[in-house]
Parts: C-alpha cells; structure tokens; sequence
C-alpha cells in the first residue's frame, strides 16, 4: 500500500479566513466584509478583519509549513487585493499583485509548491452591487475571466491554478439557504431578496462559465509557455443507502452525489448536466448554448477534490418543494440496522468515516475516466475543542487519527483500486475565521491564539502529518 514517491502532500487555507489586514494596501470590500456585517449572520459576531493575520506574517505562516515537512501549499488570492472593484475596466491594485507575487517567490524558494485558488468565495462587493454578481450570465464570466488574466500574467511561477473552491458552497449557501454570502434565499425571515427554487441554480452554471473561460484563457495564452495546470475543486460526501436492500434508497444514494458534484463536473467531463438533474429541475436548470458548452466540456486538467464526512441516505416521496436541492431524500447520521456513519465533531455536518473517501476517490474516478485528483481539502473539527485551553487544545490525537485514517484510506485507493491521486492538502494549517460559524469552530493542525495577538502553535496533529505521509509514500 504506497503512494507514489513524487506525491505532494501538505496544507490548505483561504484569503479571508486567514488574511486579515482587510484594509490594508488598497484592498477593496468583498460579499464577505459586507455579510459579516449583518447581525445574527456569523454565530459569534466576529469576521475576518484580523483573522489569523496571515497578509502580515508570511515569513512565519511559511516557516511553520517548512517546519511541518509540507511540500506544498494550497491558499487563494484575494480579488479584490487585484482589482478592488472587481471588474474588467476598473482599476488594478499593483500592491496587491506585489504581494502576492512576493508570497509564491518566497514558497518557492523555500521548497514549497504553490497550489493558487483564483476564488475562494470572497466575491469583490462592488460586482454584486453593479450587476448581481454571481447572477449575472454575461457580466460575471468575462470579469472573472479579465481578473484570471492579471493573475496569470503576474505569477507565470505558479504551475498549479484552481479557479473556483466549492461552487456548489457559492451557489445553495449563498443563494438557497442564505447561510452564507450574499445570503440571498426565499425565506423572507433570513433575507428580503432571493429565490432558492431558481437563483442557486443560475449561479452554478454561471460559474461553471467563468471556470471554462478562464481555462481557455490559460491554455491558450500562459501554458504552452508556463507549462502549469488548472481545475476546479468540488465538495461532495460518500453516500451510503439507509436501506441497502431498497433499491430507491442505492438510488437516492447515488442522486445525493449527483446534485452535489455531478452538477458541475459532469458538464466538465460528460458534456451535460446529470439526468437526474434535469428530470427534477426541468427549466429551471439552465441550458447550455454550443457556445457555452464548448467552453466547459473538458475544462480540466485535473480534478480538485474537497472531502470529509459521510451519510446515510433516505429516498423521498417523489414530491421534492421547489427549494428542495439534495435530490429528492434525507439524510441520517444511522443506517436501518443501527450503524453510524462515525464520531460526533464541531461540525453539525462532519462525522469521520475513512472507508467513504476511498469510496469516493472509486465512485468519480469511474464514472469520469480515472482523472488525475489533487486532494485539496480534507479534515475535521473536534467537539469541544474550543472550549479547551493550553496545553490540553494542543494534544489534538482526534485529528491525527483522522488524517491516518483517511490518507490510509487513499493510499489503498491508489495502490489497491488504480485511483490516479497526485496531492493531498489538509484543512487546514491553522485554525481560522470559519464562515458563518465564526472563530467557534477550529479545524488546524496550528492553535490559534486570537485573544493573544494570533500566536501560533502547532498541535500533536501538525507534529505527525510527516511520519502519517512517511508510511506511505514509496520510499
């Protein structure tokens, strides 16, 4: 059971959950500074002003990662550090260039390859206001697409490009549920504006656009040259049916992947939206033109995979409400017989099950031609860990027992099932500002001491990452 001696394995952050410095150096604002502002939106009233205060203490975010063995590092540009309004006439921050430009020089000659995320859901807050945003078909693809070029223009030294994080995240948590920026949805208790029956879907395949027209952009202008790759990084869990011996539950079981990952990387690898999709959706699910198909359809060089819990799957009555957009089920933390998918963590959403990773790593290799995967998320929280101080917060033995677990279960994925798995980032190397569960919530390999001056200290887990990837890889 090995992985291969050229795998890259290390660590994963996101602008505005560790940047800070929000004003600093010409940035501008972002949905997220705007939705933080709002009160009852994130569950301590905190935001991202400060965060881990990572825009001034790069030196040290990557002595740690040298410290730790990481041979790369996955984190995301601030858009609107580049173009603070956002759009392809205003104006270009050359601070904000700078600085990142001098964060890749310094990753690299540390010995550190860098994994760039043009956008990790920091939406610059003037598109939103100027044309809806995300919304806009028209608009927000040819932005997107300028932005991606100042980029790729200003860091040819980046080999590694991954345009969007999680645009299923963007798309039901932002314009569903409400739950995150811009917090559009139809409960008009949570939002004056929204239409979760139409708006969510609109917004992922306006993204799936900007994706294809920045890949296209990079393959023909910046590749032959700079000889890098690009994607785009999806979020999904392992499925499971409640019943295993109803065939409307393996069904449903396989329906939840579909709405989750499906949506997007079957339009990227097959050419179209899944049937499933379709058959519930109807209308409104947008149809592809030629035109925008052919942008999208074989839009990557590699998948990026974001994973990190499973469930148990229940079919519906075949009535889903128009909101509705799991695809027609429920899903439980317990089989019919009894079994439980795993642990109680931090997060509502995440209990530890390796044995799905490997299921998922089988599930889309199969089903999209054995792609190579970068692992571009993977984690947990621990329940109560927050409430803990120094030095009992620092022994994290939960977390190290997942990353054993689940980089076992990908080895074997590799090894054993043929999955072409080339990367494996952890999320993520420090605790930090998390979403809309604010800083209650930690998932780091690094203690983050906000309450004084964001000292950092790693954990037991930090401390193992090496010898966990040691075992594995071939020698």
């Amino acid at each position: 059971m090995s992985l291969p001696s050229d795998f890259l394995w290390g660590f994963a952050t996101a602008a505005y959950q560790v940047e800070g410095a929000t004003e600093k150096d010409g940035r501008g604002p972002t949905i997220w500074d705007t939705f933080c502002k709002i009160p009852g939106k994130i569950a301590d009233g905190t935001d991202g002003s400060v965060a881990c205060d990572s825009y001034n203490r790069t030196a040290e975010d990557i002595a740690l990662l040298k410290r730790l063995g990481s041979k790369c590092y996955r984190f995301s540009l601030s858009w609107a550090r580049i173009i603070p309004l956002g759009g392809r006439n205003d104006p270009i921050n050359q601070a904000g260039i700078d600085h990142y430009v001098k964060f890749v020089d310094d990753l690299l000659e540390a010995g550190i390859v860098p994994f760039i995320t043009l956008l990790h859901w920091d939406v610059p807050d003037e598109l939103d206001k100027r044309y809806g945003g995300l919304l806009n078909r028209q608009e927000f693809p040819l932005d997107f697409e300028h932005y991606a070029r100042v980029v790729f223009k200003a860091i040819p030294k980046c080999k590694n490009w991954i345009t969007f994080n999680e645009p299923w995240c963007s798309s039901i948590l932002g314009y569903s549920t409400g739950f995150f920026a811009p917090g559009h949805t139809s409960d008009r208790a949570k939002s004056p504006v929204g239409d979760s029956s139409r708006e969510p879907w609109i917004v992922g395949h306006n993204l799936l656009l900007a994706h294809g027209r920045a890949v296209k952009v990079y393959r023909e202008e910046f590749k032959p040259a700079d000889k890098g790759q690009i994607g785009i990084t999806l979020n999904g869990d392992f499925t499971y049916p409640w019943d295993p011996e109803d065939p409307r539950d393996v069904e449903a079981a396989n329906r939840k992947i579909e709405f989750s990952i499906s949506w997007f990387a079957d339009p990227i690898y097959l050419g179209k939206y899944p049937d499933s999709m379709r058959k519930q959706l109807g209308d409104r699910l947008p149809e592809f033109t030629p035109e925008e198909i052919a942008l999208v359809h074989g839009s990557n060089d590699f998948y990026g995979m974001n994973h990190y819990t499973a469930d148990y799957v229940k079919h519906g009555d075949g009535n889903p409400p128009p909101e509705d957009f799991l695809g027609d089920l429920t899903t439980t933390a317990f089989s019919k017989s009894g079994e439980c998918i795993g642990p109680e963590t931090q997060s509502f959403w995440l209990r530890p099950n390796p044995q799905g990773f490997r299921g998922l790593l089988n599930w889309l290799s199969k089903r999209y031609g054995y792609p190579p995967i970068y692992v571009t998320e993977n984690g947990t929280s621990i329940k109560g860990e927050n409430d803990l101080q120094e030095p009992e917060i620092l022994e994290d033995v939960f977390r190290y027992e997942y990353f054993r677990d689940y980089v076992d279960a990908m080895a074997k994925a590799v090894s054993e099932d043929g999955c072409n798995v080339r990367g494996y980032m952890a999320w993520s190397l420090m605790d930090n500002f998390e979403w809309a569960e604010g800083y209650e919530t930690r998932f780091g390999v690094t203690y983050v001491n906000y309450a004084d001056g964001q000292q950092r200290k790693e954990k037991y887990s930090a401390r193992k990452m090496k010898e966990i990837f040691n075992a594995v890889i071939e020698k």
